[in-house]
């Protein structure tokens, strides 16, 4: 069976593999960290790796330059993954001999169909094994054997019981409980607090994603591809991220972003989420910063 390592810190990004590849003849194996990854490439001996290209504790150029350098896994196709895809990391998954590279977040086909060009035997999906070809059995015909007549002397029938059929009285009704019951906490929840940007004069659009734009929730109606919203918001996160930590400003807490017919605001979520609201023009800024102090914190406890 085909074993397809996928390395990456986000749960979210492997359950993605996970689910494009189900149905096939694969083996997913997964790793949440660098140093995880090292130790299953030497103990699984994956076909493929897919692997992101920026984690905590190791980054994802270098296990595939410790792939092709292996004297026994050397071979393995490595495909990474990068929130940003730009000439820099095009040169440097060159010069590691990666394979392939994939911009996140991406679409399940297009997963499959890099892995196949990667790997022809991702390609069929599990099928059901041919039916084999019927043997043909000879059957002699048999003969009837000769009916034997059987004494089968009358029975007398037993004599009718009288049944008693007085009326029963019917069980008391239940009485059921109609009273309503609260819907669960989640999606639903997420979508309100979403709407309460939307409710604000200027605010067009709120989505709620994850670090690597997979989206949660986003409000209805918004007039854009809410993956767009989504995507936008792990691009600028993971850009700001990296600035902030050469520059010694630490990690990125809201990102602003200007253009000519509006504005995007960005916020980190807790460790796991991006919330991301585009507004028609800047008259409204400053009530969605006041808001989102609130929102921001009910935001993570109901994540």
């Amino acid at each position: 069976m085909t074993k397809v390592l996928v390395v990456d810190d986000s749960l979210s990004v492997r359950k993605v593999v996970e689910r494009a590849l189900a149905g096939r003849r694969i083996d997913v194996v997964q790793a949440a960290s660098g140093s995880v990854a090292l130790e299953l490439i030497e103990r699984e001996s994956p076909d493929v790796i897919v692997c992101d290209v920026i984690m905590p504790d190791q980054d994802g150029c270098d296990i595939c330059a410790f792939v092709k350098s292996h004297p026994r896994l050397g071979r393995t196709p490595v495909l990474l993954m990068s929130g940003i895809v730009d000439d820099s990391v095009r040169e440097r998954a060159a010069r590691v001999g990666a394979d392939d590279i994939l911009l996140k977040p991406f679409a399940a086909d297009d997963l499959v169909e890099r892995l196949e060009r990667l790997l022809p035997t991702v390609t069929p999906s599990a099928a059901e094994p041919p039916s084999p070809t019927p043997v043909a059995i000879e059957t002699p015909a048999v003969s009837a054997p000769t009916p034997v007549a059987l004494d089968t002397p009358a029975v007398l029938a037993p004599p009718p019981v009288a049944l008693d059929t007085s009326a029963v009285s019917a069980p008391p009704p239940v009485a059921l409980d109609t009273r309503a019951v609260p819907a669960p906490s989640g999606a639903s929840e997420l979508g309100a607090i979403l709407q309460q940007f939307t409710a604000m004069d200027g605010v067009q659009w709120a989505v709620l994603a994850d670090r690597e734009g997979f989206l949660i929730e986003s409000t209805e109606g918004s007039g854009i591809d809410s993956g767009i919203g989504g995507a936008f918001s792990a691009c600028l996160a993971e850009a700001s991220q990296g600035l902030g930590r050469e520059l010694g400003r630490g990690a990125v807490s809201s990102v602003i972003v200007e253009f000519e017919k509006g504005t995007v605001v960005m916020w980190r979520v807790g460790a796991t989420a991006l919330l991301a609201v585009g507004l028609g023009g800047s008259s409204a800024l400053g009530k969605v910063r006041y808001y989102a102090k609130k929102a921001l914190a009910e935001l993570t406890q109901a994540l």
